[in-house]
C-alpha cells in the first residue's frame, strides 16, 4: 500500500526526491573535492619514504608554512639522519585554472623517486638543462585536463614553463599538479630561500626518540612529527569539509521543508481514505508507520538519484575537478553512507510531524472530510482577493512554502551580506589609513600570495605624485590557545598607514619582537600591556592593544614589517602597497601609470581594489553557485506545492471556468498566488538573514569579527530570488490549471 500510494501522485514524488536529490548531490560531488584533497595530502606524505617531517608549527596549510631552507645542511650533519629533502608547495593561477598546485623539490631529492615519468624527461636528469625554457614536469591528470603534452608550454602565473615530462603517482592530488625545481618554486611563489617542510629519512627508525629530543633542543621554533600525524594537522580539508557541509546541509534543509510539505499534503489529500481505515480497525500505529514509511522511501530515493547526480556532476566538469584531486573514484563509501544517513534522518523528521497528524484523525470526521474549501469552517483574511484568501484558507502549506522560500532567499542575502562586508573592510583599509591607491601583485590566485619586493615600493616612492608609500604583510596562523585563527598583520612603525589603528592600551610598536594586540584577541587571551605572547614557539612582547572598524583586524596582531616578513619567510617582500598622492585628484592617472611602467602589479583605487581582488572574484563565483543551487532547490520545492495546490482546486477551478473565467485569467490567478508568495517570503527572508548574522555574533570572537553591509543591492538580489522562486514555482502548476477542461473538473474527487 506504500508504494501505491507513493507513485499515486507521480509528479509530487518525483518533484518531492528532485529537490532531495540535489542537495544529496552537492553532499556527494563537493565531498569529493574535500575527499580527494584530504586524501592527497595523506598519500603524498607517506608515499614520500620519509620518517619525519619538519614545518612551521601552528600553520593552517602546508602552502602556508615556511621553513629556512638553511635548516637543510644542519639535519644532514645530525648523526642519526640519512638523507633531507625539502619541499615547497603552493597554489598559482595556470592559463584558464585560477587554482592549481605546484611542487618544487631539489634535483637530487629522494622523493622524485616517486613520481614515475611515463612521457619525456624527470627532474633528475640533465639533458633538459642544454635546451632553453623554464622546464617542468605535469601531472597526468592536469595534462589531460588543460590538454598539453611534453613539448608544450604552460604559463603559471606571469612566468611560462616548458613542459619536460608527463609523471604519474597514483595520488590524483599530486597528480593534479605539477613538480618544479625546487628554486623555480621559491621565485613563483615569492619565497626565496625557504621550504614548506622537510622530508628526513632516518638510518634507523629506532633513532626516532634520540632524533626528537636533539631536534627539540637545537631547533625549538620547528615542528617535527610523523607523516601521518603531519597529514591529520592540516587544516585546509577540514575547511573545505565545513563549506561542503554548509552548501549542502543548506540545500538538504530546504528539501527537507519540501519533504513535509508534500506528506502534509498527501494527508490532507488522503483524510477520508486514512479514515476508512481506521474505521476498519488499522490502529493509530499502523497508520503512523505507513506515512512514515512513505517518508523514508521518498527520502531514500532522493538519495540513490543525488549520488547519480554527483557523480554526473564530476563527470560533466572532470577537468576543473581533477585540478583538486577529485573524481569519481574519489567517491568513498563512507561519503555515500553519510548521505544516506542524512536523507535517511530527514525522512525521519519531515515525514514524523505529518505521520503524527494522520495518526490522530477522528475516522468520522475524515470519513466526512470534502477537501478544498467545502469544509463549512470557511476562514477569511480581511482584505485582498482569491489570491491571498487561498493562500489563508491553506495557512499550513502556506507556511511550509514561505520557509522554503525564506530560508533560501535568507541564506543568500546573509552569505551576500557577509562577503559585502568582507570586501567593504578590504577597501577601508585604505581608506581609513587615508591613502588612495593599492597595490599588489599581478596574477596570483590569492591575495595572500601577493608578494611585492621592497624595490617596486621604492619605484613608486619616486613618482612626483606620490606622497607616502606603505608597505603591509598579511597572514594568518592557528592559534592552539583558542583553536581559532590569528591574524597577522605586518607594517613598519614609522609609515603613515599604521596610524589608523587606534591604540586603546599602551603604544605603538617601535622595534622587533614587539606586537600590538588587537581588542578581541586580548581579551580572550587574557593578556596586556607588557605581556608575552608566543606566535609559532617566537616570543613577542605586547605593547600595545588597539582597536579597529574592521572587526577581523581585532582577531590577530600588528608586528613590524621585517618581524612578519621573516615569520611568513618572504623577506624584503609585502603583500600590498598603500600608496597616498600629494593631489587625490591624481590618483587615477597614478593608478595607470604604475599598471603601465611596473611589471606584476595591480594598482587599483582603494574604494574598487576590493572587487578587484581575486579572492572576491572566487567568492563571487562561489555565491552565485550557492544562489544557483539553493534556487533550484527552492524552485522545486515551491513548484511541488503550487502543484498540490492546483490539484487539490481543481473542481474549484472548473467552477470558475464553467462560470466565464477565461484561460488566461485563471493562468493570472495562480500566478498571483505565485507572485504573493515570493514577495511575502523575501519579506521572511531578510528576517532569516538577519537572524542568522546574529546567531553567528553569538559565537565568541568569530562573532564580532562578522560585519555584514545591507546595500540596497543585496535588498534587490534578495526579493529578485523570492520571486523568482515564485515564478519559477508558479509555472508549470500555472499551465497545468490552464488546460483543466470543465466538465473533466468538475467530476474530479
Amino acid at each position: 500500500m506504500i508504494w501505491k500510494n507513493i507513485t499515486r501522485r507521480k509528479g509530487r514524488t518525483f518533484l518531492t526526491v528532485l529537490g532531495i536529490a540535489l542537495g544529496v548531490a552537492a553532499i556527494v560531488g563537493l565531498g569529493a573535492l574535500a575527499e580527494g584533497m584530504e586524501a592527497g595530502y595523506s598519500s603524498m606524505l607517506s608515499g614520500s619514504q620519509a620518517d619525519l617531517v619538519i614545518s612551521q608549527p601552528n600553520s593552517f596549510d602546508i602552502s602556508l608554512s615556511s621553513v629556512e631552507e638553511t635548516i637543510g645542511p644542519k639535519l644532514r650533519a645530525m648523526p642519526e639522519v640519512l638523507a633531507v629533502s625539502g619541499m615547497m608547495q603552493g597554489f598559482v593561477p595556470a592559463e584558464e585554472f585560477p587554482y592549481f598546485f605546484i611542487f618544487g623539490y631539489p634535483q637530487d631529492s629522494f622523493v622524485l623517486e616517486r613520481f614515475q615519468v611515463i612521457e619525456g624527461e624527470g627532474l633528475n636528469t640533465s639533458s633538459h638543462l642544454r635546451t632553453s625554457g623554464n622546464p617542468i614536469l605535469l601531472g597526468l591528470a592536469a595534462a589531460e585536463a588543460l590538454g598539453k603534452s611534453v613539448g608544450d608550454t604552460i604559463r603559471l602565473s606571469d612566468t611560462v614553463y616548458r613542459i619536460i615530462g608527463v609523471f604519474q603517482t597514483g595520488d590524483a592530488f599530486e597528480d593534479s599538479g605539477a613538480v618544479l625545481p625546487l628554486n623555480e618554486a621559491q621565485e613563483l611563489l615569492g619565497k626565496p630561500r625557504q621550504v614548506s617542510l622537510f622530508y628526513i629519512q632516518l638510518k634507523d627508525p629506532q633513532l626516532e626518540e634520540r632524533f626528537s629530543k636533539r631536534v627539540e633542543k637545537v631547533m625549538p621554533d620547528l615542528d617535527l612529527s610523523g607523516t601521518a600525524n603531519f597529514a591529520d594537522k592540516q587544516i585546509m580539508g577540514d575547511a573545505l569539509k565545513g563549506t561542503v557541509w554548509g552548501i549542502a546541509g543548506l540545500a538538504i534543509v530546504i528539501g527537507g521543508v519540501g519533504m513535509m510539505n508534500a506528506q502534509l499534503m498527501s494527508v490532507y489529500e488522503r483524510t477520508r481514505e486514512i479514515g476508512v481505515l481506521k474505521a476498519l480497525g488499522w490502529p493509530n500505529k499502523r497508520i503512523l508507520w505507513m506515512i512514515l514509511g512513505e517518508s523514508l522511501i521518498v527520502c531514500m530515493a532522493g538519495g540513490l538519484l543525488g549520488v547519480g547526480l554527483g557523480y554526473l556532476a564530476l563527470i560533466a566538469f572532470s577537468d576543473s575537478a581533477q585540478l583538486f584531486g577529485a573524481s569519481t573514484a574519489t567517491i568513498s563509501s563512507g561519503l555515500i553512507l553519510q548521505a544516506c544517513a542524512v536523507v535517511f534522518i530527514l525522512g525521519v523528521v519531515a515525514g514524523l510531524y505529518p505521520a503524527w497528524r494522520a495518526s490522530l484523525l477522528d475516522p468520522v470526521e475524515a470519513i466526512r472530510y470534502e477537501g478544498g474549501t467545502a469544509s463549512k469552517h470557511v476562514r477569511r483574511f480581511p482584505i485582498g482577493g482569491m489570491a491571498v484568501q487561498s493562500l489563508w484558507q491553506r495557512t499550513t502549506r502556506t507556511f511550509l512554502t514561505l520557509a522554503a522560500i525564506g530560508l533560501t532567499t535568507g541564506s543568500i542575502m546573509a552569505i551576500d551580506g557577509m562577503i559585502a562586508g568582507a570586501g567593504e573592510s578590504l577597501n577601508s583599509m585604505a581608506i581609513g589609513a587615508g591613502t588612495e591607491i593599492m597595490v599588489r601583485q599581478s596574477d596570483i590566485a590569492d591575495t595572500s600570495l601577493s608578494a611585492l619586493d621592497q624595490r617596486i615600493g621604492a619605484r613608486i616612492a619616486a613618482f612626483p605624485e606620490v606622497e607616502n608609500v606603505s608597505g603591509m604583510v598579511f597572514s594568518a596562523i592557528m592559534l592552539p590557545e583558542t583553536g581559532g585563527f590569528f591574524v597577522l598583520l605586518g607594517y613598519s612603525p614609522n609609515e603613515y598607514a599604521i596610524r589608523r589603528f587606534v591604540i586603546d592600551q599602551g603604544r605603538r610598536i617601535e622595534g622587533n619582537h614587539q606586537i600590538m594586540l588587537g581588542r578581541m584577541v586580548a581579551e580572550a587571551l587574557n593578556k596586556a600591556v607588557g605581556d608575552t605572547i608566543e606566535l609559532n614557539r617566537q616570543r613577542f612582547r605586547i605593547v600595545g592593544i588597539y582597536e579597529s572598524e574592521i572587526g577581523w583586524e581585532e582577531l590577530g596582531g600588528v608586528m613590524t614589517l621585517r618581524d612578519a616578513q621573516a615569520f611568513i619567510g618572504r623577506p624584503r617582500k609585502v603583500t600590498m602597497y598603500a600608496v597616498k598622492v600629494h593631489n587625490p585628484d591624481d590618483a587615477p592617472a597614478v593608478v595607470d601609470k604604475i599598471n603601465a611602467t611596473i611589471d606584476g602589479t595591480h594598482a587599483a583605487l582603494a574604494g574598487e581594489f576590493a572587487e578587484q581582488m581575486p579572492d572576491m572574484e572566487a567568492a563571487s563565483g562561489m555565491m552565485d553557485g550557492i544562489s544557483a543551487l539553493a534556487i533550484m532547490v527552492g524552485g522545486v520545492g515551491v513548484m511541488n506545492s503550487m502543484l498540490m495546490a492546483v490539484l487539490e482546486r481543481t473542481r474549484e477551478i472548473g467552477v470558475l471556468r464553467a462560470v466565464g473565467w477565461s484561460r488566461f485569467r485563471v493562468l493570472g490567478l495562480i500566478f498571483r498566488e505565485a507572485l504573493l508568495l515570493g514577495l511575502i517570503g523575501g519579506v521572511l527572508g531578510v528576517l532569516i538573514a538577519f537572524g542568522l548574522i546574529a546567531l553567528l555574533n553569538l559565537i565568541p570572537m568569530i562573532g564580532e569579527a562578522v560585519q555584514p553591509i545591507w546595500s540596497i543591492g543585496i535588498f534587490a538580489r534578495a526579493f529578485t530570488v523570492a520571486l523568482l522562486l515564485g515564478l519559477i514555482g508558479g509555472l508549470y502548476p500555472a499551465l497545468r490549471a490552464t488546460r483543466l477542461e470543465p466538465v473533466e473538473a468538475l467530476r474530479y474527487e
